[in-house]
């Protein structure tokens, strides 16, 4: 019953807030409305694997031009293009090159012999510029220039998941992380600062209200704000881009719990150590842009410095983001997110068990 008021006098702090409503509705539409257009991204490291039906020095010499390209990772040859479609359904490799039989013989007597490409099209950008550069090797290693390649050396490409290399598609589900992040993590940690700063937490803390229950009441309310500000991305997406989810809600709305979880825990636990709100803010800005640098969002992880990509170990939005562009292009189910979701409930319990602990409450 206690947590019932508790909770209920959140809200109702929120709601007289004249600032809070409005950014809560406003922000995500903005947010939605503009970055998709402006966002761009360096591609490199793009993991390839080889389907060689020749076993000839042409198909051998176009291999080792992709092993000693700045552009690609060489994850190695597959027996079948089967083999090498199931490592790129789950993440192992980006692009998938299949050399023809009689690929050497028909160059050799100037017959058409085109290299069938498929790209993961899920990131339209990684995908599309994987191809061009997989395209250029294959007609500089078949001894043509850009303009015979369509005579002899050409490639086939076939674009999966995101056939119309629409960016904006890779784009939103990464910036719904963003939305998440600042709503539930920002706010709750400048509401309990805000407090302290006030003097009114005091009231709290020699009241019978348990350190559990305080907390909870905190965070309660920012896990369904989250929750409504996903629901708004996800309706402007639709009525502006026309981009809905391909798999389940379900699966969309319990990722976002989940981060939600970790960051109002986060926001909690920084104002645990935070005595002023703009040391609050500091910390968890800076909090904030790691996340955001670190997460794929902008720069694909396979594209980073060896340190960097160890350190999105720690990152839940890296989780997250990749739970998402599973579900929301590739119709992932729960199998292919049960690792992210268990590391971000996993990081739900280490961050929000810290808080609890590290709060402290005079009775």
């Amino acid at each position: 019953m206690r947590l019932r008021y508790l909770i209920q006098k959140e809200f109702t702090q929120i709601r007289r807030n004249s600032f809070l409503p409005r950014m809560i509705v406003m922000f995500p539409v903005m947010l939605m409305l503009v970055a998709p257009w402006i966002t761009s991204m360096e591609v490199k490291n793009i993991n390839v694997c080889l389907v060689d039906n020749d076993h000839s020095q042409t198909s051998n010499r176009l291999m080792h031009r992709i092993e000693q390209s700045d552009y690609f990772s060489f994850r190695g040859m597959a027996p079948t293009y089967t083999d090498a479609y199931h490592r790129l359904e789950h993440g192992d490799i980006d692009v998938i090159a299949v050399i023809p039989p009689h690929y050497e013989k028909d160059i050799v007597n100037g017959k058409h012999s085109p290299v069938f490409i498929a790209a993961n099209s899920v990131n339209g950008t990684r995908g599309m510029m994987g191809i061009n550069y997989l395209s250029q090797i294959v007609g500089e290693s078949s001894g043509t220039t850009a303009s015979e390649f369509v005579n002899s050396g050409e490639a086939t490409p076939k674009l999966l998941y995101n056939p119309h290399q629409d960016y904006k598609l890779f784009m939103i589900p990464g910036l719904m992380a963003i939305l998440l992040v600042l709503m539930c993590g920002f706010m709750p940690a400048l509401n309990v600062v805000g407090e302290k700063e006030k003097g009114t937490i005091e009231q709290i803390n020699v009241t019978p209200v348990r350190k559990w229950e305080f907390i909870l009441a905190k965070l309660v309310p920012y896990w369904i704000i989250g929750l409504l500000v996903l629901t708004i991305a996800l309706i402007v997406a639709l009525l502006v881009y026309g981009i809905a989810p391909e798999g389940s809600l379900l699966l969309i709305y319990l990722s976002a719990l989940l981060l939600a979880i970790v960051m109002s825990g986060l926001g909690l636990l920084i104002s645990n150590y935070s005595n002023e709100m703009m040391q609050a803010m500091l910390v968890m800005w800076f909090c904030m842009v790691c996340f955001i640098l670190l997460s794929g969002l902008f720069t694909p992880v396979q594209s980073m410095p060896q340190w960097a990509q160890t350190l999105t170990y720690l990152n839940p939005m890296r989780y997250f983001i990749e739970a998402m562009r599973t579900v929301f292009i590739r119709n992932g189910g729960l199998g292919s997110i049960a690792f992210q979701l268990t590391v971000l409930a996993g990081m739900a319990v280490f961050i929000n068990g810290w808080a609890v602990i590290s709060y402290k409450k005079n009775a």
